[in-house]
């Protein structure tokens, strides 16, 4: 019941104090990042972690002002890739067989078969798939920053275009699609702190098929 009594604790800070984060809690939360499943194995995305104040004061006027921005110990702003390109599978193809360190017939197979299925179509289509990986790897970091008690506010409330130039990230085939400042809650000036978490029931969540 370890981890339900950490998502029981967490919940989206609305005002964050300051406090840095020590580094061994960031490394774990961006190690789960890593681990998270993507489909094929390609993990299209990457992820920026901004612990400059300047970026951070840059980014505030394009996120609706919202303090977490700049109150947060660490952003994390998650990129997509803007498309899949022949180099970009061939590169996580290739990274695979020299970690394991031998080639399957089965795993060429299916690496021809996304060759020529994920550039042919278009980048808009391609985007939209890789920005769903990166949603599940945003996801568990907000699980693992739970765990390591950590405080997180997931954010979709930002201009893309704008952080995307401030960040460069066109230049790098990437496009941000959602953003995590970590940190620790302000609890004197967090209106949400003391809310009760309000769910569905399980009844209105869940349907089971015997």
């Amino acid at each position: 019941m370890e981890l339900i009594d950490k998502l029981n604790w967490r919940y989206a800070a609305k005002a964050m104090n300051g406090e840095k984060i020590a580094q061994e809690k960031v490394d774990n939360i961006i190690e789960a990042i890593s681990l998270a499943p993507t489909s094929s194995g390609l993990q299209p995305f990457e992820v920026i972690v901004i612990t400059n104040q300047e970026i951070k004061e840059k980014i505030k006027p394009i996120a609706w002002n919202q303090s977490v921005i700049t109150d947060c110990s660490h952003l994390l702003v998650f990129a997509a890739w803007d498309t899949y390109t022949e180099e970009r599978i061939n590169k996580m193809f290739d990274l695979t067989n020299e970690q394991r360190g031998f080639t399957n017939e089965g795993w060429e197979n299916y690496r021809k078969q996304l060759l020529t299925t994920y550039p042919s179509r278009s980048a808009e289509e391609n985007f939209n798939h890789a920005a769903k990986q990166a949603y599940i790897a945003f996801s568990q970091a907000i699980t693992a920053a739970a765990f390591e008690g950590v405080d997180s506010t997931p954010m979709e409330g930002f201009d893309p275009n704008a952080l995307d130039e401030i960040l460069g990230l066109k230049e790098k085939g990437l496009r941000s699609c959602v953003v995590l400042p970590l940190g620790y809650r302000d609890s004197e000036k967090d209106w949400l702190v003391n809310l009760k978490k309000v769910r569905k029931s399980k009844e209105d969540l869940v349907t089971v098929l015997d």
